[in-house]
């Protein structure tokens, strides 16, 4: 027998699968939480290279442009971040719908 709250469930995600399928809606519903783990990168970066300019050249044999290399790479991580963060809760969501449908199905054949 099935809750109240998988029920609610089953008919939440009958409606909302096909737009939350979509390249763009995966990657924009999953940007929130890709800054959340990518920006304190960023900050940091932007941080020591602002404010210890002096350091940074020392330790580091780099050219003064490989900060431009190191953004375009998070924010590279932030866009599959999102996307195969979102893809993951999808499959997860996909995956529960199928099953409680399933124990619906045997449980109205009893």
């Amino acid at each position: 027998m099935l809750s109240e709250k998988d029920k609610d469930f089953i008919i939440y995600w009958e409606k909302e699968k096909d737009s939350r399928n979509t390249f763009s809606a995966k990657l924009i519903q999953g940007l929130p939480m890709a800054a959340l783990f990518c920006v304190p990168i960023l900050l940091f970066i932007a941080a020591v290279y602002l404010f210890f300019p002096e350091w940074y050249t020392r330790v580091s044999s780099r050219l003064p442009g490989s900060i431009t290399t190191i953004v375009i790479a998070v924010i590279i991580c932030i866009l599959f971040f999102s996307y195969f963060r979102m893809q993951y809760k999808w499959e997860s969501n996909e995956q529960l719908y199928k099953e409680l449908k399933q124990k619906a199905a045997q449980s109205n054949k009893k």
